[in-house]
């Protein structure tokens, strides 16, 4: 059995520790991979963000070690390049959330029909008020800037 397959072997076999923090010799042995290729691949990886003891050492959590087995397995086993990898997480961070929070389904009767209206009225009002919102200020006239220096608002001092 050659050595990377023995890694991997390994990698599958042994989950992560119930541990606060590891070190990166501790996560280079779980993920099979050499230390300088873990601090490449922060470098790459804006993600991937140990923290950093006051003397400087790397103190990885379960989530960081978990992301950086899940990209050596893009890297090694999926054939990614690096910048496929990252595209790979942007298209995640782009995705919405719809698998985790399905919708709910409305009851099919009389009821239910007037709440779906009421939902498309109430849409189409916050989406006149967003339009209202967004559009550019309008200059003031010079009567109108001159009321307002002599007749401070509400919040103004």
């Amino acid at each position: 059995m050659t050595k990377q397959a023995s890694r991997q072997r390994n990698e599958q076999s042994s989950p992560i520790p119930d541990k606060l923090y590891f070190r990166i010799g501790e996560v280079a042995k779980l993920c099979g991979v050499e230390a300088y290729v873990l601090r490449f691949w922060e470098t790459e990886f804006p993600q991937l963000r140990p923290n950093k003891s006051g003397t400087g050492q790397r103190l990885y959590r379960k989530r960081d070690v978990e992301l950086a087995l899940r990209i050596k397995r893009l890297l090694y086993s999926e054939g990614y390049t690096i910048a496929g990898a990252r595209q790979v997480f942007a298209a995640e961070v782009r995705e919405p959330q719809r698998k985790s929070q399905p919708e709910l389904p409305l009851k099919r009767n009389a009821e239910a029909g007037q709440i779906e209206a009421r939902l498309k009225k109430l849409r189409t009002e916050v989406r006149e008020i967003l339009g209202i919102l967004s559009a550019p200020a309008k200059p003031q006239g010079a009567a109108a800037k001159e009321k307002q220096a002599q007749d401070p608002g509400l919040f103004e001092s």
